[in-house]
C-alpha cells in the first residue's frame, strides 16, 4: 500500500512536499514499531478491529484521494483559504495525521485520539524539520494542522479546518470487512459490541470518486444490511461534524441492490 499512497500523492503534480514526508513517514522505524503494537493492544488486549499500520495506510490512502478530489473541483483549503500555506502544505498536514491518529491505541482505547496527538508530536518534531528545513513557521502550521486531524478524528471534538475534516472522514471510510477479519477469527464468543465486527464484516467495498452534485462521492457496497449500522453509526457521524461534510455524497448499496443516498 505504500507505493499506492505515494503514486496517489506524485499525481497530484505539487512542488514535493508531501511527497517526501509520505516517504519520511512510511519509511521511519518508530512509527512502523508503534502502528504494529497499537494494533496488538486494539486486537489482542481489546477486542477491537484493526487500528494498526494497515489501517493508518488506508486512512492515508483515502485521505489524499479525497483531497486531489477537493482540489479538482477547485475547493480550497483551509490554510489556503487563510493564506498560511499551499495546497501542497495541507496535504503534508493531511498525511501527518493520517499515519499518526491512532498511536494512541498503544496506550489504550479511552482518550486515544489525545494520546495519539502527544504520543505523535516529537515524531512530527523530527520529520518535519527534513521536510521544512530553516522555516520554523511552516513546521508550527503543519504541526498545529496535523495535531488538530489526529484530536478530532473520533468527530467527537469541533474541528474547524478542512484538512482536519478530511482525516475524520477518511478515518470513517476505512470500513471494509477485512479489518474485522483478525478479531473475529480471535473471538472467543458473543460479547456486547460485537455489532461492529460483524457490520464491518459486511462491508465489501468504498468507493471514492468524483460526485454529481458535489466534489467526491462516497459508495458503500455491502453485502447484507447489517453494513448500514456501520454506515448510520459512525462514517455517517463522522461526516456530521466535519468541516467536508458540504462537499459529499453518500451513497449505501446492499447486494447490488438501489443505492441509498444519505448525503
Amino acid at each position: 500500500m505504500d507505493g499506492k499512497i505515494l503514486q496517489a500523492v506524485k499525481d497530484l503534480d505539487l512542488p514535493g512536499r508531501a511527497a517526501l514526508a509520505a516517504q519520511f513517514l512510511l519509511e521511519d522505524n518508530e512509527i512502523q514499531a508503534v502502528q504494529e503494537y497499537a494494533n496488538t493492544v486494539s486486537i489482542k488486549r481489546l477486542g477491537y478491529n484493526d487500528h494498526g499500520p494497515v489501517h493508518m495506510r488506508t486512512v492515508a490512502l483515502n485521505a489524499v484521494n479525497m483531497m486531489g478530489l477537493l482540489r479538482q473541483a477547485g475547493i480550497k483549503t483551509s490554510l489556503e483559504s487563510e493564506e498560511c500555506g499551499d495546497f501542497d502544505d495541507s496535504l503534508t498536514a493531511v498525511l501527518f495525521a493520517a499515519l499518526l491518529h491512532d498511536l494512541g491505541m498503544a496506550i489504550g482505547r479511552q482518550d486515544h485520539e489525545l494520546h495519539s496527538a502527544y504520543a505523535s508530536m516529537p515524531i512530527m518534531e523530527r520529520i518535519l524539520t527534513r521536510v521544512y528545513p530553516e522555516n520554523l513557521s511552516k513546521q508550527v502550521i503543519v504541526r498545529s494542522v496535523a495535531l488538530e486531524g489526529i484530536a478530532g478524528h473520533m468527530g467527537n471534538r469541533i474541528i474547524h479546518s478542512l484538512e482536519a475534516g478530511v482525516v475524520q472522514v477518511a478515518d470513517g471510510c476505512d470500513m471494509t470487512k477485512g479489518r474485522a477479519r483478525i478479531s473475529l477469527a480471535i473471538s472467543g464468543g458473543p460479547r456486547a459490541g460485537d455489532i461492529h465486527q460483524y457490520s464491518a464484516n459486511s462491508i465489501e467495498e468504498v468507493h471514492l470518486s468524483p460526485g454529481k452534485e458535489k466534489p467526491i462521492r462516497i459508495e458503500i457496497l455491502m453485502s447484507s444490511e447489517v453494513g448500514l449500522f456501520q454506515v448510520e453509526e459512525v462514517l455517517l457521524g463522522k461526516i456530521a461534524a466535519s468541516i467536508a461534510k458540504s462537499y459529499i455524497e453518500l451513497y449505501a448499496l446492499v447486494n447490488g441492490g438501489d443505492p441509498k443516498r444519505y448525503l
